[in-house]
């Protein structure tokens, strides 16, 4: 657990290549699924970089986005997005969001429950801040069934004894899970389903170069030998196929879940 709570997402312009676009492919279907009306208010719980954000902006129409994070750099990145341009940004703890009651429509976590310490408190924070009918829901890669977008570099990473840093709740990412933190928060009509997402990389050594970039990577290559990490990507560069222009097309599934706010 302790070695968990050292990962943050600190370098906006980091985690846009590394994580932000895996966001926005799985963001895009948990956006179809919620299907909400256009001009309602919103606050987004640990918006990071901004990439879903843009996807709410841009797809949603907000009358109203607040976006809030622990990480001053990540909302430093998120303000450069032009699309961004009217959301407002402020640094906040998603277990204490300072609103009011019943301020919003619409509550959203992206890839984010896992890391909040006390995940209940985070959905109760959500729930108390939305208004009676109004929709809380989430969406985090499924840690613990394999689902993370490089879950393969960690299989290979353990495969020589390598623990991969993992988020300290990865547990509250299982589906059932999820459904248990809504329901026990009271929201009704609670439901959930599967995201499984590609993203194609143009050569493995775009996919090897992007994956080094994630904080919770970088912790664990550092401390490895220079021939250890050329194993990985020998057996990696093995494991996974590409296609005739010699791309790498690689899949990743994230659990999400949405419930009102009982009227």
């Amino acid at each position: 657990m302790a070695e968990a709570a050292q990962i943050r997402f600190d370098d906006g312009a980091a985690y846009e290549g590394y994580m932000g676009r895996w966001s926005q492919l799985a963001g895009d279907i948990f956006l179809d699924w919620l299907a909400p009306a256009g001009g309602q208010r919103w606050i987004e719980v640990g918006c990071g970089n901004g990439a879903f954000t843009e996807r709410l902006v841009e797809r949603c129409a907000p009358s109203l986005l607040q976006g809030i994070d622990p990480s001053e750099n990540q909302l430093r990145f998120a303000r450069t997005r032009p699309a961004t341009r009217q959301v407002q940004f402020q640094l906040a703890d998603a277990m204490a969001l300072p609103f009011a009651d019943d301020e919003f429509d619409m509550a959203v976590m992206a890839l984010v429950i896992f890391f909040v310490p006390e995940p209940a408190r985070g959905v109760a924070e959500m729930v108390r801040v939305v208004r009676p009918g109004g929709t809380v829901a989430a969406y985090a890669w499924d840690i613990l069934g394999g689902g993370f977008p490089f879950a393969a570099v960690q299989d290979e990473m353990r495969a020589l004894g390598i623990v991969p840093l993992q988020p300290p709740r990865s547990d509250a990412s299982r589906i059932d899970a999820l459904h248990a933190l809504w329901t026990d928060s009271g929201l009704t009509g609670v439901q959930t389903r599967e995201i499984v997402v590609e993203r194609t990389f143009d050569d493995f050594d775009s996919f090897w170069r992007i994956t080094q970039t994630g904080p919770n990577m970088v912790a664990r290559l550092a401390t490895m030998t220079a021939s250890d990490r050329q194993l990985i990507s020998d057996r990696l560069r093995a494991r996974l196929p590409s296609d005739a222009m010699g791309r790498i097309t690689y899949s990743a599934r994230a659990n999400a879940v949405k419930g009102r706010v009982p009227v």
